[in-house]
This record gives C-alpha cells, structure tokens and sequence, in this order.
C-alpha cells in the first residue's frame, strides 16, 4: 500500500467511529406526554337504587258475562265499552217462563204442607187409640209414614223454589266485577243459553292494573339480596307514539315473584300492581317500569361509560399515585343506565377516569384533572332525580 493513502485512512477511520458514538445521543427516545384525562374521586355512600325494565300491562281481573239461563234476550242495560259497577244490570233474558216455575214450586210447597197437616192430625187421633188397642196400630204407622213423606216432600219443595229463584235471579245479568265492558257479543232478539252458556260480554278490571316484566335470574337475585322492604315501589313511564315518553306515571308496587325460572329465557316473571283510576293505560300496553331496590346499601358509583370489558372481566382506569394509568378489576352490583354501583375493586378515595378513555392504555402517564363536583356521584345522583321527576 503507498505510505500516502495510510494517513488518510486512519483520518477516515476516526471519522466514521466519532460518527457512531454519537448517533444514539441524537436518537435518544422521547417521554410519552402525558393524556390529559377527567377523573373522580369515588367514595362509599347510600344511594336509591332504582333499575329500568320493559313490561307489559294486563287487566287485574278479566270476566267473561255468559247467559246462566236459557231463553230470548229481551233489554240491554249498557253502552258498548261503558264503564259499569260491580253487580251493574247488563242484560235481561225472557224472565216468563222463570217466574211460573217459581210459583209452580211454591205451590207445590203450599199443597205438601197442607197434606203434612192432615198427616199429624190422624197421627195425634190414633196415637192414644193404638196404644189402648182400640185401633190397629198398622194405621198408626201409615200416617206416621205419611207424615214423614210430607216433611221430605216440602224439604224438596224448599229446593225447588231456591234453585227457580237462583235461576230467575239469572235472567237479570249483572256485572261480576266493576270495569270496562267490551262490544256486546249478542243482540237483543236472539236466543241464549240453549246448549251452552252463551259469551255476552267481556269485562276487564283496569284499576288496579298489572304490569308483568321479567329481570334476568341474577337481577332477581339481587335484588331479593339487596331489597329494603318486602313490597318494593315501582313508577311506570308510557311511551308515546314518536318516542317521547309521556305522562302522568302510573305508581304502585311489585306483589308477586315467579317461584320459578323460564328455562328458555333464563328470567324470572314479577308482577306490579299499579294504581290506574283515570285509565291512564290499557292492557297490553308497552310501558318502561322503573324498580326501587334499596337506599340502604353503601356503594361506590362511577359512570356506565367508565366500565370497560373484554375476556377478563369488568375494569376501570385508575389514575395511581405516580399519575399512571392502572387497569382495575371491578363488580358492578347493580347496573342502570345512569350510574353503575361497585361491589369489588375500588375503594374510597381511587381516582377513576371518565374521559379520554378510547386513548388510555395501562401505564400510560396521565394529566389527571378532577371533575368530581361536576361529574361525580353528586352530580349523578342529581341527574338520576330529575329523570325520575324527584327533588
């Protein structure tokens, strides 16, 4: 090699390693700046669980007004879909027929009892000849027996005259319950009653009315867990026909709870009975029921949209001690589309976060800024009273 390329090569050399000693300081990899997020201070306290199901309304008692008798009917005595009382006139079937055989019993009555006299006059005459021989006591035992038939006969009578005045009492139909009546099934003119007992009306109770709606099994469970009281209070909310929904609510309480789960749908039918005297609703209605569980339980609330979940259950971000994203575990006790309440997983004084959240990864370095008093429990708690219609 020339001596004169030597020198330049080590001046390459040199070059070329100051080079590489250098690059990584000019690499050097820059901090993640930290996402500004919204967070709350959570803390345990007693809140008024309430939860949103669908229902359905039903009438409390539904009667069907069949003929008892048979014959024509002769007058109606209400108004298609008229409300009526309890023990109300309906209709009047042809009573004719009724009140002859009525006074045919009672006259058969009349006619035993007189034999029934005459029956106990010839026992008292031949009681005291028989017993001094002076007459065969074969007669005495004849009219002791007539006696005897008689009193049978008019306790027969008796029956007969109960059952023609049952069955004339049935030509007057009348209202076994107070509601609302249906079209009449038959008009005046036509014959009831021959072979069947003829449908003439239907009549449905609507006050009280009942709504049936169906939590799943762990709904029910917990709310026979959580539940303040053995009657719990419901309000029902009526959808109008564009969405909105409209008023007055209809409020009562829940009386009865399948003993059974639908193996099909994996819930449990309960049933509300509301208070309903201006017919605010009918039965069959769509109605969203809304359930008071408790106000008796302390629990941490966070928002719905705070919860996230995939293949390892339920979590929340925590903004940590060192303003970190942390990945936390939760159970929700109760869900409602307001607030949801932990049962595991957070304790007083955590830090959830409540924005920014489609961005947030565990570990990320967070720019916490607390919005409790805007976003937090109170806050919720206030919206869930307006939606409710409460102070």
């Amino acid at each position: 090699m020339p001596r004169t390329l030597l020198p330049l090569i080590l001046i390459f050399g040199f070059f070329f390693t100051g080079c590489q000693e250098k690059k990584p300081e000019a690499k050097a990899a820059k901090e993640t700046p930290a996402l500004p997020v919204e967070t709350i201070t959570v803390k345990k306290r007693n809140i008024p669980i309430w939860i949103e199901f669908t229902g359905m309304t039903k009438a409390s008692s539904e009667q069907a007004v069949r003929a008892r008798v048979s014959g024509r009917l002769v007058k109606r005595f209400f108004r298609d879909g008229e409300t009526v009382k309890k023990g109300q006139k309906l209709f009047l079937i042809e009573p004719d027929r009724y009140e002859a055989a009525l006074q045919a019993a009672i006259a058969n009555k009349k006619r035993d009892e007189a034999m029934l006299r005459l029956a106990k006059a010839n026992v008292a005459r031949y009681k005291p000849l028989a017993e001094e021989g002076l007459a065969p006591r074969a007669t005495l035992e004849e009219y002791e027996a007539q006696m005897a038939n008689y009193e049978a006969a008019i306790l027969a009578d008796e029956a007969k005259i109960a059952e023609a005045k049952l069955d004339l009492d049935y030509t007057v139909v009348r209202a076994p319950i107070a509601g609302k009546t249906s079209a009449r099934r038959v008009d005046v003119g036509n014959l009831v009653g021959y072979g069947e007992a003829t449908l003439l009306t239907t009549i449905m109770q609507t006050d009280p009315l009942y709504v049936y709606f169906s939590p799943s099994e762990k709904e029910a469970k917990k709310i026979s867990t959580y539940a303040s009281k053995s009657k719990l209070d419901v309000f029902v909310e009526i959808p109008s026909s564009d969405g909105m929904l409209s008023r007055p609510r209809l409020k009562g309480y829940v009386d009865f709870t399948d003993n059974t789960v639908d193996p099909k749908t994996s819930t449990v039918t309960m049933r509300a009975v509301l208070k309903n005297s201006q017919s605010e609703a009918l039965p069959g209605t769509f109605v969203y029921l809304n359930l008071f569980v408790t106000d008796q339980h302390p629990f941490i609330v966070v928002p719905p949209q705070a919860i996230f979940e995939d293949q390892q259950g339920k979590f929340v971000y925590r903004a940590g001690k060192t303003a970190k994203a942390k990945r936390t575990t939760v159970e929700p006790a109760f869900s409602t589309r307001f607030f949801v309440a932990i049962k595991k997983g957070l304790d007083e004084g955590d830090r959830v976060v409540v924005s920014g959240l489609k961005k947030v990864r565990d570990g990320m370095p967070l720019k916490p800024e607390d919005v409790t008093k805007t976003k937090g429990p109170e806050a919720l708690l206030k919206k869930v009273a307006d939606a409710m219609g409460m102070e």
